[in-house]
């Protein structure tokens, strides 16, 4: 038995299912979860002391790597000073300053500690700043575990709503709209019956969480048109592609000004963290100068907040995303020769389906009816063999400044032999 069994046989006797976030308990590809101790560079280090080389990064805040040293010595400097002061501090002025002055349609933001906290205001804004109550969002997008975004789309008409958890108020199922991804005519029909109703739309705009399905920017262009049109908010949940495609995220990669955004991961460098902001008119609705009503113990907690700011000043020049798209462009071209495997990739972003079409997946349906090998065994052959992906099959792949193409050549070779089962 490992070290990892049996901590998990203790973990499971005092929390649900042994985790802290699902994804964790390695339901989806079987097995015990693999605990881990600490990371370097591109690789995590297992309780038994045995090096992989990391694709999941914490699902996405490492875009740096694991210890980076600038912004490690910012959040050992901040607990120094005192790690949670409760008050006005200078720190989260220095990453608001930071972000609004490179980012236009970001005039206003306000720090919380998850990314689910930031949609759940965002959403409280859209509905305070247009007096409307309904919510539209996309069927393969996650937007956190707010009861209105744990939703996905039912039988019958695509905007009915199905509860996608046990537990959740059956009238926040009203409240919500629920719109396939990639559909122009669709959207057009839902805009056409409740556009004057709806307060808002929420898409991730690089979607991240159900594989990655890119989308079109013209798909996204006409969801902007249509907000504009109805008088509805458009809000870009950015948790995951924020800072991540670029330093402007998704809205800038497209050319799409958003009127509010989430942001997380990234912005705290690892540290728990998220964010909205957006225009100001919307923005000055929050409390304690509108009416909007928002607040947290540990909101911009100052570790987080110079950390994020570490991070973000070796990100605002672009020279590591000219990198990360450098060995972004190298993977797409090794994994991309290897047969039975469909390869999306969006800058550092990446998701290997286990099917072979060159057609790109765009939405929940597509992904759906296109099968595809079982990933559990794939994903085990590669932890075998010193490489660590995210537990799922539906969840993304990140690379990291501390990644070369030694370690995606490495990926490449163990993937291809895992897909022979060798």
């Amino acid at each position: 038995m490992s070290r990892s069994d049996e901590l998990f046989a203790r973990a499971k006797l005092v929390s649900p299912g042994g985790v802290h976030s699902p994804v964790r308990a390695f339901k989806g590809v079987g097995g015990t979860p693999r605990f881990m101790t600490g990371g370097a560079g591109a690789t995590i280090r297992d309780v038994d002391g045995r090096e992989l080389v990391d694709y999941c990064m914490a699902f996405g805040p490492l875009i740096l790597g694991h210890g980076n040293p600038a912004v490690r010595d910012a959040a050992v400097a901040a607990i120094d000073r005192g790690w949670s002061l409760g008050t006005a501090e200078p720190y989260s002025l220095a990453l608001a300053e930071f972000i609004t002055a490179r980012i236009p349609w970001v005039e206003s933001i306000r720090f919380v500690t998850s990314g689910t906290e930031a949609v759940m205001s965002a959403l409280r804004v859209a509905r305070g700043a247009t007096g409307r109550d309904l919510i539209l969002k996309f069927d393969g997008c996650y937007h956190g575990h707010a009861d209105s975004m744990l939703i996905r789309s039912g039988s019958g008409l695509a905007e009915t709503a199905e509860p996608d958890s046990a537990g959740l108020d059956k009238a926040t199922l009203g409240g919500t709209l629920v719109a396939q991804l990639d559909d122009e005519a669709a959207l057009d029909a839902i805009f056409a019956r409740h556009g004057g109703e709806i307060a808002c739309a929420i898409i991730e705009p690089v979607p991240a969480n159900y594989g990655l399905l890119l989308q079109r920017p013209a798909f996204l262009r006409h969801l902007a048109q249509l907000c504009r049109k109805h008088g509805a908010l458009l809000i870009f949940d950015e948790v995951i592609s924020g800072f991540r495609v670029g330093f402007q995220g998704a809205a800038g990669l497209y050319g799409i000004e958003p009127d509010l955004v989430t942001y997380g991961k990234v912005i705290g460098g690892g540290f728990p963290v998220g964010a909205y902001g957006g225009k100001r008119k919307y923005m000055e609705l929050v409390a304690p100068v509108g009416p909007v009503y928002q607040a947290g113990t540990l909101a911009a907690n100052p570790v987080a907040m110079c950390a994020g700011l570490a991070a973000l000043e070796q990100l605002a020049d672009g020279k590591v995303y000219a990198q990360l798209e450098a060995l972004g462009a190298y993977l797409e071209q090794a994994l991309g020769a290897i047969p039975g495997l469909t390869l999306q990739r969006a800058g550092s972003l990446f998701w290997t389906f286990l099917a072979a079409d060159a057609a790109p997946i765009r939405s929940l349906g597509e992904l759906k009816a296109r099968g595809g090998k079982p990933f559990g065994p794939v994903f085990h052959r590669l932890l075998d063999r010193g490489i660590y992906l995210a537990p799922s099959a539906f969840e993304v792949g990140f690379l990291s400044a501390a990644h070369t193409t030694a370690h995606v050549d490495q990926l490449a070779a163990e993937l291809r032999s895992a897909l022979q089962g060798a």
